[in-house]
Protein backbone atom coordinates (compact mmCIF):
# COMPACT_ATOMS: atom_id res chain seq x y z
CA UNK A 1 0.00 0.00 0.00
CA UNK A 2 1.38 3.45 -0.68
CA UNK A 3 1.94 6.16 1.64
CA UNK A 4 -0.97 8.33 0.05
CA UNK A 5 -3.02 5.45 0.58
CA UNK A 6 -2.45 5.09 4.49
CA UNK A 7 -3.13 8.06 5.02
CA UNK A 8 -6.49 8.33 2.90
CA UNK A 9 -7.21 5.50 4.93
CA UNK A 10 -6.10 7.21 8.45
CA UNK A 11 -8.57 10.46 7.57
CA UNK A 12 -11.28 7.92 6.76
CA UNK A 13 -11.04 6.62 10.64
CA UNK A 14 -10.86 9.54 12.08
CA UNK A 15 -14.34 11.45 10.34
CA UNK A 16 -16.06 8.24 11.73
CA UNK A 17 -14.91 8.61 15.48
CA UNK A 18 -15.71 12.57 15.03
CA UNK A 19 -19.31 11.60 15.48
CA UNK A 20 -18.88 9.44 17.98
CA UNK A 21 -17.19 12.25 20.20
CA UNK A 22 -19.66 14.76 19.97
CA UNK A 23 -22.40 11.88 20.75
CA UNK A 24 -20.89 11.51 24.34
CA UNK A 25 -19.95 14.95 24.73
CA UNK A 26 -23.31 16.32 26.43
CA UNK A 27 -23.45 13.16 28.09
CA UNK A 28 -20.33 14.02 30.08
CA UNK A 29 -21.93 17.47 30.73
CA UNK A 30 -25.00 16.07 32.33
CA UNK A 31 -23.04 13.86 34.56
CA UNK A 32 -20.50 16.61 35.06
CA UNK A 33 -23.30 18.90 36.21
CA UNK A 34 -25.14 16.35 37.80
CA UNK A 35 -22.02 15.46 40.31
CA UNK A 36 -21.80 19.30 40.89
CA UNK A 37 -25.29 19.45 41.84
CA UNK A 38 -25.01 16.90 44.02
CA UNK A 39 -21.47 18.21 45.72
CA UNK A 40 -23.84 21.31 46.59
CA UNK A 41 -26.84 19.90 47.47
CA UNK A 42 -24.81 17.48 50.35
CA UNK A 43 -23.08 20.64 51.36
CA UNK A 44 -26.61 22.67 51.90
CA UNK A 45 -27.62 19.73 53.77
CA UNK A 46 -25.70 19.77 56.40
CA UNK A 47 -26.86 23.20 57.56
CA UNK A 48 -29.83 23.09 60.18
CA UNK A 49 -33.07 24.42 58.80
CA UNK A 50 -34.15 27.88 60.19
CA UNK A 51 -37.35 27.92 62.44
CA UNK A 52 -39.24 30.54 64.21
CA UNK A 53 -40.51 30.42 67.74
CA UNK A 54 -42.02 32.10 70.52
CA UNK A 55 -41.38 31.79 73.71
CA UNK A 56 -45.02 31.06 75.98
CA UNK A 57 -45.82 32.22 79.56
CA UNK A 58 -48.38 30.55 81.97
CA UNK A 59 -50.93 33.62 82.90
CA UNK A 60 -54.81 34.22 83.02
CA UNK A 61 -55.94 35.03 79.86
CA UNK A 62 -59.57 36.18 78.99
CA UNK A 63 -61.64 33.63 76.30
CA UNK A 64 -63.15 35.85 73.63
CA UNK A 65 -66.37 35.20 71.82
CA UNK A 66 -67.52 36.97 68.87
CA UNK A 67 -71.40 36.89 68.67
CA UNK A 68 -73.27 39.07 65.83
CA UNK A 69 -75.69 42.00 67.28
CA UNK A 70 -77.26 45.49 66.43
CA UNK A 71 -76.88 48.57 67.50
CA UNK A 72 -79.58 50.65 69.36
CA UNK A 73 -80.42 54.13 70.43
CA UNK A 74 -79.25 54.98 74.38
CA UNK A 75 -83.17 56.82 74.32
CA UNK A 76 -85.61 57.83 71.56
CA UNK A 77 -87.65 60.25 71.87
CA UNK A 78 -90.72 61.26 69.40
CA UNK A 79 -91.91 64.65 68.97
CA UNK A 80 -95.58 65.36 68.49
CA UNK A 81 -97.62 67.72 68.29
CA UNK A 82 -100.03 67.32 71.52
CA UNK A 83 -102.45 70.25 70.90
CA UNK A 84 -104.38 70.73 67.38
CA UNK A 85 -103.30 74.03 65.16
CA UNK A 86 -101.47 75.20 62.25
CA UNK A 87 -98.03 74.45 62.03
CA UNK A 88 -96.52 77.69 61.51
CA UNK A 89 -92.60 77.31 61.99
CA UNK A 90 -89.46 75.09 61.82
CA UNK A 91 -86.94 76.31 64.37
CA UNK A 92 -84.11 73.66 63.66
CA UNK A 93 -82.16 71.91 61.28
CA UNK A 94 -82.94 68.21 60.08
CA UNK A 95 -79.72 66.07 61.32
CA UNK A 96 -78.82 68.34 63.35
CA UNK A 97 -77.87 67.98 67.90
CA UNK A 98 -80.43 69.48 70.10
CA UNK A 99 -81.09 70.56 73.63
CA UNK A 100 -83.54 68.63 75.97
CA UNK A 101 -86.15 71.58 76.35
CA UNK A 102 -84.93 73.53 72.59
CA UNK A 103 -87.93 75.07 70.98
CA UNK A 104 -88.26 73.22 67.81
CA UNK A 105 -92.02 73.48 66.15
CA UNK A 106 -94.48 76.72 66.54
CA UNK A 107 -98.01 75.98 66.47
CA UNK A 108 -100.31 78.82 66.24
CA UNK A 109 -101.31 79.60 69.65
CA UNK A 110 -103.67 82.39 68.81
CA UNK A 111 -106.75 80.29 70.34
CA UNK A 112 -104.88 78.96 73.06
CA UNK A 113 -103.87 82.66 74.39
CA UNK A 114 -107.92 83.48 73.49
CA UNK A 115 -108.42 80.77 75.99
CA UNK A 116 -106.37 81.25 78.52
CA UNK A 117 -107.57 85.35 78.50
CA UNK A 118 -111.36 83.91 79.12
CA UNK A 119 -110.32 81.02 82.19
CA UNK A 120 -108.47 84.37 83.91
CA UNK A 121 -111.43 86.46 83.69
CA UNK A 122 -113.71 83.58 84.79
CA UNK A 123 -111.41 82.72 87.99
CA UNK A 124 -111.15 86.88 88.71
CA UNK A 125 -115.19 86.61 88.57
CA UNK A 126 -115.10 83.65 90.91
CA UNK A 127 -112.74 85.68 93.57
CA UNK A 128 -115.00 88.17 93.34
CA UNK A 129 -117.71 85.95 93.99
CA UNK A 130 -115.70 84.44 97.05
CA UNK A 131 -115.06 88.05 98.22
CA UNK A 132 -118.82 88.46 98.82
CA UNK A 133 -119.94 85.44 100.26
CA UNK A 134 -117.18 85.36 102.70
CA UNK A 135 -118.37 89.02 104.22
CA UNK A 136 -121.41 88.05 104.43
CA UNK A 137 -120.93 85.07 106.43
CA UNK A 138 -118.58 86.75 108.42
CA UNK A 139 -121.19 89.13 109.02
CA UNK A 140 -123.93 87.10 110.12
CA UNK A 141 -121.92 85.05 112.66
CA UNK A 142 -122.10 87.21 115.30
CA UNK A 143 -125.51 88.05 114.67
CA UNK A 144 -126.72 84.60 114.85
CA UNK A 145 -125.36 84.18 118.93
CA UNK A 146 -127.88 87.27 119.85
CA UNK A 147 -130.74 85.42 117.18
CA UNK A 148 -130.15 88.81 115.32
CA UNK A 149 -130.27 86.30 112.14
CA UNK A 150 -131.96 83.18 111.77
CA UNK A 151 -129.79 79.92 112.39
CA UNK A 152 -130.95 79.18 108.51
CA UNK A 153 -129.80 82.19 106.89
CA UNK A 154 -125.90 82.12 108.62
CA UNK A 155 -125.98 78.46 107.03
CA UNK A 156 -126.64 79.57 104.33
CA UNK A 157 -124.36 82.38 103.85
CA UNK A 158 -121.43 79.86 105.08
CA UNK A 159 -122.48 77.51 102.05
CA UNK A 160 -122.19 80.16 99.53
CA UNK A 161 -118.97 80.86 100.82
CA UNK A 162 -117.79 77.44 100.47
CA UNK A 163 -118.54 77.02 96.98
CA UNK A 164 -117.35 80.30 96.03
CA UNK A 165 -114.13 78.88 97.15
CA UNK A 166 -114.93 75.84 94.80
CA UNK A 167 -115.44 78.00 92.39
CA UNK A 168 -112.24 79.69 92.43
CA UNK A 169 -110.25 76.60 92.67
CA UNK A 170 -112.13 75.25 89.39
CA UNK A 171 -111.17 78.82 87.42
CA UNK A 172 -107.89 77.94 88.50
CA UNK A 173 -107.52 75.07 86.83
CA UNK A 174 -108.94 75.82 83.71
CA UNK A 175 -106.17 79.12 84.03
CA UNK A 176 -103.41 75.95 84.45
CA UNK A 177 -104.99 73.97 81.39
CA UNK A 178 -104.85 76.94 79.57
CA UNK A 179 -101.55 77.90 80.23
CA UNK A 180 -100.56 74.48 79.46
CA UNK A 181 -102.06 74.29 76.20
CA UNK A 182 -101.01 77.59 75.10
CA UNK A 183 -97.10 76.06 76.19
CA UNK A 184 -97.68 72.83 73.43
CA UNK A 185 -98.43 75.56 71.15
CA UNK A 186 -94.62 75.59 71.34
CA UNK A 187 -92.88 72.14 71.06
CA UNK A 188 -89.89 71.51 72.46
CA UNK A 189 -87.01 68.81 72.15
CA UNK A 190 -88.41 65.89 75.27
CA UNK A 191 -84.64 64.37 75.57
CA UNK A 192 -81.01 65.89 74.27
CA UNK A 193 -79.88 64.01 70.84
CA UNK A 194 -79.44 64.57 67.53
CA UNK A 195 -83.46 65.38 65.41
CA UNK A 196 -83.65 63.58 62.12
CA UNK A 197 -85.89 64.66 59.37
CA UNK A 198 -89.01 66.55 60.18
CA UNK A 199 -92.44 64.79 59.24
CA UNK A 200 -94.09 67.54 58.51
CA UNK A 201 -94.13 71.11 56.87
CA UNK A 202 -95.41 74.46 57.81
CA UNK A 203 -98.87 75.31 56.79
CA UNK A 204 -99.89 71.57 58.17
CA UNK A 205 -102.59 71.22 60.26
CA UNK A 206 -101.82 68.88 62.89
CA UNK A 207 -102.83 67.27 66.09
CA UNK A 208 -106.49 67.29 64.89
CA UNK A 209 -107.74 64.00 65.06
CA UNK A 210 -104.46 62.22 66.38
CA UNK A 211 -101.11 63.31 68.47
CA UNK A 212 -99.31 63.75 65.13
CA UNK A 213 -95.52 62.92 64.68
CA UNK A 214 -93.14 65.87 64.02
CA UNK A 215 -90.19 64.45 64.58
CA UNK A 216 -87.86 61.80 66.50
CA UNK A 217 -84.76 62.42 68.63
CA UNK A 218 -82.73 59.85 69.54
CA UNK A 219 -79.63 59.71 71.89
CA UNK A 220 -76.71 57.88 70.01
CA UNK A 221 -73.67 60.02 72.17
CA UNK A 222 -73.85 56.11 73.82
CA UNK A 223 -75.80 52.97 72.26
CA UNK A 224 -76.70 50.11 73.26
CA UNK A 225 -75.61 46.58 71.80
CA UNK A 226 -78.17 43.95 72.01
CA UNK A 227 -76.82 40.68 70.69
CA UNK A 228 -77.76 36.31 71.19
CA UNK A 229 -75.64 33.91 72.27
CA UNK A 230 -76.51 30.22 72.46
CA UNK A 231 -78.49 29.04 75.67
CA UNK A 232 -76.27 26.13 75.35
CA UNK A 233 -73.30 27.90 75.82
CA UNK A 234 -74.31 29.97 78.41
CA UNK A 235 -74.73 26.67 80.14
CA UNK A 236 -71.92 25.94 79.64
CA UNK A 237 -69.94 28.50 80.75
CA UNK A 238 -71.88 28.34 83.74
CA UNK A 239 -70.33 24.75 84.71
CA UNK A 240 -67.06 25.49 83.21
CA UNK A 241 -66.84 28.26 85.64
CA UNK A 242 -68.42 26.39 89.07
CA UNK A 243 -66.36 23.28 88.35
CA UNK A 244 -63.43 26.16 88.59
CA UNK A 245 -62.47 25.23 85.23
CA UNK A 246 -62.64 29.05 84.44
CA UNK A 247 -63.54 32.15 86.84
CA UNK A 248 -64.79 35.11 85.68
CA UNK A 249 -63.44 38.89 85.90
CA UNK A 250 -62.74 39.92 89.71
CA UNK A 251 -64.82 42.71 89.55
CA UNK A 252 -67.23 41.31 87.35
CA UNK A 253 -67.18 43.74 84.73
CA UNK A 254 -66.93 42.24 81.43
CA UNK A 255 -65.13 44.76 78.67
CA UNK A 256 -66.88 44.21 75.19
CA UNK A 257 -65.30 45.35 71.68
CA UNK A 258 -67.67 46.11 68.93
CA UNK A 259 -66.21 45.07 65.72
CA UNK A 260 -67.58 46.59 62.24
CA UNK A 261 -68.40 45.48 58.83
CA UNK A 262 -64.83 46.20 58.05
CA UNK A 263 -63.31 43.62 60.47
CA UNK A 264 -61.88 46.81 62.54
CA UNK A 265 -62.53 46.61 66.12
CA UNK A 266 -64.33 49.73 67.18
CA UNK A 267 -61.54 52.57 69.14
CA UNK A 268 -63.84 52.82 72.49
CA UNK A 269 -64.56 49.69 74.53
CA UNK A 270 -67.94 48.96 76.18
CA UNK A 271 -69.48 46.63 79.03
CA UNK A 272 -71.81 43.97 79.50
CA UNK A 273 -74.88 45.61 81.74
CA UNK A 274 -77.09 41.91 81.98
CA UNK A 275 -77.76 38.69 80.40
CA UNK A 276 -81.46 38.19 79.64
CA UNK A 277 -81.97 34.58 81.49
CA UNK A 278 -85.58 34.31 79.42
CA UNK A 279 -84.51 31.57 76.28
CA UNK A 280 -86.19 32.66 73.39
CA UNK A 281 -88.91 29.58 72.55
CA UNK A 282 -88.56 29.62 68.89
CA UNK A 283 -84.32 30.13 68.42
CA UNK A 284 -82.95 28.72 71.69
CA UNK A 285 -81.12 32.15 72.12
CA UNK A 286 -80.58 34.25 75.15
CA UNK A 287 -80.48 38.34 74.52
CA UNK A 288 -77.51 40.12 76.14
CA UNK A 289 -76.95 43.70 76.33
CA UNK A 290 -74.05 45.85 77.02
CA UNK A 291 -73.56 49.68 76.27
CA UNK A 292 -70.73 51.12 74.08
CA UNK A 293 -69.58 55.34 74.34
CA UNK A 294 -70.28 56.68 71.40
CA UNK A 295 -68.68 60.53 71.74
CA UNK A 296 -67.78 61.35 67.91
CA UNK A 297 -71.05 59.95 66.71
CA UNK A 298 -69.33 56.99 64.35
CA UNK A 299 -71.60 54.33 65.18
CA UNK A 300 -75.53 54.79 63.95
CA UNK A 301 -78.40 53.08 65.48
CA UNK A 302 -79.77 49.64 63.83
CA UNK A 303 -76.48 48.78 62.85
CA UNK A 304 -75.44 45.42 62.41
CA UNK A 305 -71.99 44.64 64.09
CA UNK A 306 -69.97 41.87 65.94
CA UNK A 307 -69.30 42.00 69.41
CA UNK A 308 -66.26 40.53 70.76
CA UNK A 309 -66.38 39.71 74.40
CA UNK A 310 -64.62 37.82 77.03
CA UNK A 311 -67.24 35.90 79.42
CA UNK A 312 -64.73 34.34 81.09
CA UNK A 313 -61.09 34.02 82.25
CA UNK A 314 -58.54 30.57 81.73
CA UNK A 315 -56.10 30.45 84.70
CA UNK A 316 -52.08 29.73 83.96
CA UNK A 317 -52.91 29.18 80.00
CA UNK A 318 -50.84 30.25 76.95
CA UNK A 319 -51.26 32.80 73.92
CA UNK A 320 -50.50 30.60 71.16
CA UNK A 321 -50.29 32.38 67.24
CA UNK A 322 -53.22 30.28 65.40
CA UNK A 323 -50.84 29.13 62.58
CA UNK A 324 -49.13 27.31 65.26
CA UNK A 325 -51.30 25.01 65.75
CA UNK A 326 -52.92 22.08 64.22
CA UNK A 327 -56.66 21.05 64.47
CA UNK A 328 -58.38 18.25 64.08
CA UNK A 329 -61.13 15.82 65.19
CA UNK A 330 -58.43 13.68 66.79
CA UNK A 331 -57.10 16.46 68.83
CA UNK A 332 -55.17 19.89 69.23
CA UNK A 333 -51.47 19.64 67.78
CA UNK A 334 -48.11 21.66 67.69
CA UNK A 335 -44.21 21.46 67.39
CA UNK A 336 -42.14 22.18 70.81
CA UNK A 337 -38.45 23.07 70.07
CA UNK A 338 -36.69 21.30 72.29
CA UNK A 339 -33.30 22.18 74.34
CA UNK A 340 -31.66 20.09 71.95
CA UNK A 341 -32.71 22.46 68.78
CA UNK A 342 -34.76 18.94 67.71
CA UNK A 343 -38.47 19.87 66.81
CA UNK A 344 -41.29 17.61 68.61
CA UNK A 345 -45.10 17.29 68.11
CA UNK A 346 -46.92 17.72 71.43
CA UNK A 347 -50.83 17.32 71.84
CA UNK A 348 -52.84 20.04 73.63
CA UNK A 349 -55.85 21.40 75.00
CA UNK A 350 -57.38 24.58 73.10
CA UNK A 351 -59.88 26.27 75.28
CA UNK A 352 -60.87 29.23 73.02
CA UNK A 353 -60.11 31.96 71.37
CA UNK A 354 -58.11 35.48 72.74
CA UNK A 355 -57.92 37.80 69.40
CA UNK A 356 -55.77 36.45 66.47
CA UNK A 357 -54.23 33.44 68.36
CA UNK A 358 -55.45 30.58 70.62
CA UNK A 359 -55.76 30.33 74.26
CA UNK A 360 -54.00 26.48 75.05
CA UNK A 361 -55.04 25.28 78.54
CA UNK A 362 -53.00 22.36 78.59
CA UNK A 363 -50.21 20.25 77.13
CA UNK A 364 -47.63 23.22 77.90
CA UNK A 365 -45.10 24.58 80.35
CA UNK A 366 -43.92 27.52 81.23
CA UNK A 367 -40.63 28.40 79.01
CA UNK A 368 -41.46 25.87 76.01
CA UNK A 369 -40.14 27.26 72.24
CA UNK A 370 -43.51 26.70 69.80
CA UNK A 371 -42.38 26.67 66.65
CA UNK A 372 -44.49 29.30 64.70
CA UNK A 373 -42.13 29.29 61.60
CA UNK A 374 -40.21 27.83 58.97
CA UNK A 375 -42.70 24.66 58.82
CA UNK A 376 -41.62 24.24 55.31
CA UNK A 377 -38.11 24.15 55.48
CA UNK A 378 -38.21 21.59 58.62
CA UNK A 379 -40.62 19.10 56.47
CA UNK A 380 -38.21 19.34 53.74
CA UNK A 381 -35.13 18.73 56.17
CA UNK A 382 -37.52 15.64 57.75
CA UNK A 383 -38.46 13.96 54.63
CA UNK A 384 -34.57 13.94 53.01
CA UNK A 385 -33.67 12.75 56.45
CA UNK A 386 -36.52 9.94 55.94
CA UNK A 387 -35.58 8.84 52.53
CA UNK A 388 -31.45 8.97 53.45
CA UNK A 389 -32.67 6.52 56.52
CA UNK A 390 -34.82 4.21 54.52
CA UNK A 391 -31.98 4.11 52.02
CA UNK A 392 -30.01 2.63 54.78
CA UNK A 393 -32.68 0.76 55.96
CA UNK A 394 -31.91 2.05 59.46
CA UNK A 395 -34.83 1.13 62.03
CA UNK A 396 -33.69 4.77 64.31
CA UNK A 397 -36.26 7.43 64.47
CA UNK A 398 -34.98 10.11 62.23
CA UNK A 399 -34.77 13.27 64.71
CA UNK A 400 -33.86 16.68 62.64
CA UNK A 401 -31.71 19.34 64.29
CA UNK A 402 -32.78 23.14 63.76
CA UNK A 403 -31.23 26.67 63.71
CA UNK A 404 -34.07 27.70 66.24
CA UNK A 405 -34.79 31.80 65.62
CA UNK A 406 -36.57 34.03 67.99
CA UNK A 407 -39.20 36.44 67.01
CA UNK A 408 -39.31 40.33 67.53
CA UNK A 409 -41.84 40.44 70.35
CA UNK A 410 -43.50 38.84 73.38
CA UNK A 411 -47.22 37.35 73.14
CA UNK A 412 -47.70 37.22 76.56
CA UNK A 413 -46.86 40.99 77.17
CA UNK A 414 -48.87 42.13 74.19
CA UNK A 415 -52.99 43.61 75.10
CA UNK A 416 -55.18 40.70 75.13
CA UNK A 417 -57.25 40.50 71.20
CA UNK A 418 -54.34 43.10 70.10
CA UNK A 419 -50.96 41.02 69.76
CA UNK A 420 -48.95 42.24 66.58
CA UNK A 421 -48.09 39.88 63.92
CA UNK A 422 -44.99 37.77 64.23
CA UNK A 423 -41.96 38.73 62.05
CA UNK A 424 -38.67 37.26 61.78
CA UNK A 425 -35.53 38.55 63.67
CA UNK A 426 -34.23 40.30 61.39
CA UNK A 427 -37.14 42.49 60.33
CA UNK A 428 -38.25 41.15 57.14
CA UNK A 429 -41.01 38.38 56.91
CA UNK A 430 -40.52 34.89 55.57
CA UNK A 431 -41.74 33.30 52.76
CA UNK A 432 -42.00 29.99 54.54
CA UNK A 433 -44.62 31.01 57.69
CA UNK A 434 -46.59 28.35 56.64
CA UNK A 435 -48.37 26.49 59.67
CA UNK A 436 -49.12 22.29 59.14
CA UNK A 437 -52.37 22.88 58.46
CA UNK A 438 -51.80 25.94 56.00
CA UNK A 439 -53.22 28.64 58.60
CA UNK A 440 -53.07 31.93 57.08
CA UNK A 441 -53.95 33.70 60.51
CA UNK A 442 -51.26 36.43 62.05
CA UNK A 443 -48.86 34.50 64.26
CA UNK A 444 -48.47 36.85 67.61
CA UNK A 445 -45.46 37.91 68.27
CA UNK A 446 -42.21 36.49 70.63
CA UNK A 447 -39.51 37.90 72.56
CA UNK A 448 -36.96 39.52 71.62
CA UNK A 449 -33.85 38.66 68.82
CA UNK A 450 -31.54 38.03 71.66
CA UNK A 451 -28.85 35.99 69.12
Amino acid sequence: MSAQSAQTQKNSDQGKRQPLLWLFAPLAVALALTACGKDEQAAGAGAPPSVGYVTVKAQNIGLTTELPGRLQAYRVADVRARVPGVLQRRLFEEGSDVKAGQQLFQIDDAPYRASLQSAQASLAQAQANLMQTKALAERYQPLVAINAVSKQDYDNAVAAQRASEANVLAAQASVATAKINLGYAAVTAPISGRIGQAYVTEGALVGQTDITLLATVQQIDTLYVNFTQSATEVIKLQQDVRSGRYKVASDGSIPITVILDNGQPYSEPGHLMFTDWTVDETTGQVTLRATVPNPEKLLLPNLYVRVRLEQIQAENSFLVPQQAVTRAATGDTLYVVTPEDTVEPRQVVVGGRNGQNWVVTSGLNDGDRVMVDGFQKWQMAVSGAMQAAAAQKSEEPVVVKVQPVPLDTQPNTAPAGNVPAAQPASGTPSADAQSPSDAAAPAAATEENKS
